[in-house]
């Protein structure tokens, strides 16, 4: 996340300066940010008094705004790697009316399945794509299973055509965008996963079913062991509570055979394993400028925690509890309201379940089996 820390220390020490200057609750210690701040709230609301007239949104003035407002996204931001906050200008905008935002998402879609983009561009978009689908609460689900069967029927064409080449091996620098389609594919069922099987467990497991995951994940390019660990976790979590696919067998033989050391820049003899090969980031993190925020916090999905008691219920045996219970569920139709999940192999369920310094709003520092914690998170 943002180096950018807020005055919640301050503020507990010197309470009497909150009561005599609150405008001071709206300002961040960190002078840049600040100043980010400043800017990206005023772009906010500038959007907003563009595309609103008298209380109604103006289709023609947001089309327009829109159209300069993906140009100046195409060759500013989609470049920069690890952008912060400002590509939240494209997310509110968005918020205003679906057919906005399904055309941003078909823009990244074109971008990232057209071979004659640079991979870093492709991969790029993979990153939008996932963390738009993740965190846009004005993303109905229709339009979410719309973009995941895009993007898995896309990865199996691409496996078609890996299936008998001398490239179907895995190797980020061949195959960037295939893993960034992946991991897009992964982050958005962990977020949307008790949406898609809300309402009718049976029509929800049919579908999930039909996108074989399995194939996806067994094949020889391995997308397990590229694509972010805190990610690849609770996507295998959830896949296994729901005998989807059974990913711990290969996380468990990638986890043994490690990734390609990074190379010591310092000089020294040591050695530091890679886990974020893609360089991943999500690029609608939680956005932490507090007034900006404002604007992005009533449309925004944070990330829900897994609490005490559904803690509890991911020790039971899970294949064993939805055998149990698999005749019940798919007669009444609902999803089981113990719909938790965690990041871990199971033999490690209270040991690694987090680290401290989670933050609210995110997922978990996960801890991974026989390895140093794992600084990345599924939202740093």
């Amino acid at each position: 996340m943002s180096s950018f820390t807020s005055k919640d220390e301050d503020e507990e020490t010197q309470p009497q300066t909150k009561a005599d200057h609150p405008e001071q609750l709206d300002q961040m210690v960190h002078p840049v940010a600040e100043r980010l701040d400043i800017l990206l709230s005023l772009l906010l609301s500038y959007i907003k008094d563009v595309c609103y007239v008298d209380g109604k949104i103006d289709n023609n003035k947001t089309k327009d705004l829109y159209r300069d407002l993906v140009t100046i996204f195409d060759k500013l931001l989609l470049p920069t790697h690890a952008s912060c906050h400002v590509q939240f200008f494209m997310f509110y905008l968005c918020s205003f009316k679906l057919g906005f935002a399904e055309a941003f998402l078909e823009h990244l879609w074109k971008k990232l399945q057209d071979p004659n983009n640079p991979a870093i561009i492709r991969q790029a978009a993979g990153n939008y794509i996932g963390s738009f689908l993740a965190r846009a609460k004005f993303i109905p689900l229709i339009t979410v299973k719309s973009c995941l069967d895009l993007l898995v029927n896309w990865l199996h064409i691409y496996l078609n055509n890996q299936d008998s080449g001398t490239k179907a091996f895995c190797d980020v620098a061949l195959h960037g965008p295939f893993y960034s389609a992946c991991q897009a594919v992964f982050y958005t069922f962990v977020f949307r996963h008790k949406q898609l099987l809300s309402g009718n467990l049976k029509e929800g497991l049919r579908y999930l079913q039909s996108l074989n995951f399995e194939r996806i994940v067994m094949s020889q390019l391995n997308p397990l062991k590229i694509c972010l660990p805190s990610v690849v976790n609770f996507f295998a979590a959830i896949t296994n509570k729901y005998q989807l696919v059974f990913c711990y067998t290969i996380i468990e033989r990638n986890n043994r055979q490690m990734l390609p050391i990074i190379r010591n820049t310092a000089g020294g003899d040591s050695v530091q394993t890679c886990t974020n090969p893609l360089d991943t980031f999500f690029p609608f993190d939680p956005c932490v400028l507090k007034r900006s925020k404002k604007f992005i916090d009533p449309i925004y999905q944070i990330w829900e925690d897994i609490s005490a008691e559904e803690l509890q219920e991911l020790k039971k045996p899970i294949r064993k509890e939805m055998e149990e219970d698999e005749d019940d569920d798919f007669l009444k139709g609902e999803v089981p309201q113990n719909d938790a999940v965690i990041g871990i192999t199971p033999s490690s369920l209270d040991a690694h379940f987090r680290s401290p310094s989670s933050s609210v709003g995110s997922p978990p520092v996960l801890y991974m089996p026989g390895q140093s914690p794992v600084t990345s998170r599924i939202c740093d």
